[in-house]
Parts: C-alpha cells; structure tokens; sequence
C-alpha cells in the first residue's frame, strides 16, 4: 500500500479532534477504508506520532483498530502542517521542486514557511512598524 500524505494529515487532526482519555476505535476518514486508515495509523505508531497502534485481524482482514493520543511530536509536527493553506504550498512547493513527499521534506519546506514569516514580522517590528504575516 502507498503512503499517502494527506491521510497522514487528516489522520493527525482526527485523533487531536476525537482523543479524550481512552483509545479510538475504528478511526474513520471520509473517502478511505478501514484498512487503509489502519494501516497509515500503524505507519504514524511507527514513527513516532502517535501512542499506541492495536489491530485484530479475521480471516487475514482487518477487523478493530485502535489508537491512542498524538505524541509530542506528533502534535509538533501536525502545528507545522495544520492550515489548508500553508499545506497547499508545502504540496506545491514540492511537487515544483521534485522533492520526495516525506514527513522529513514535509517538515523542512514547513520550517522555510515559518521562518519566512518570523522573518517578516520581527522585521516589521524592528522598523517600527506593524507586524506583516
């Protein structure tokens, strides 16, 4: 199965939306199976960005899931990439540039786009001006 980013993505912001105190069962995003969610979910256990990755499998098919809270990096990672528009340009920026799509070069152009625009408003403040987004 190929890794796919923007379910990355939308997985992040669903356990930061639904995780309280206890595991998510069954995790669904629209437009996905449960196979594919589960297995992106195992993926983001694998690296780091979530607690806990639990399945059961019958008749070699998946069958429950649960996951548990995002990490810190997690939530780190998900701050960086969490508004539509900064996404689209991170997207775009590698797509033009011919980077591969991995959270490493997710993270990396993210940080150019948060720098930049630290950048803009420190020196807006520095000229005695209002801050520039």
């Amino acid at each position: 199965m190929k890794r796919d980013m923007d379910l990355i993505r939308e997985i992040l912001l669903k356990v930061e939306e639904l995780y309280v105190d206890t595991a998510i069962y069954d995790l669904t995003i629209d437009g996905y199976d449960m196979a594919t969610v589960a297995y992106h979910c195992k993926l983001l256990h694998n690296a780091g960005y979530i607690f806990d990755y639990k399945a059961q499998y019958a008749s070699n098919e998946i069958y429950t899931f649960s996951v548990g809270a995002l990490t810190w990096t997690g939530n780190e990672y998900l701050e960086k990439i969490r508004d539509n528009s900064r996404w689209g340009k991170i997207k775009n920026t590698l797509i033009q540039k011919g980077l591969p799509f991995t959270i490493d070069m997710v993270k990396s152009v993210a940080d150019a786009f948060i720098t930049a625009a630290a950048e803009g408003v420190t020196k807006g403040i520095m000229n005695g001006g209002t801050p520039q987004p």
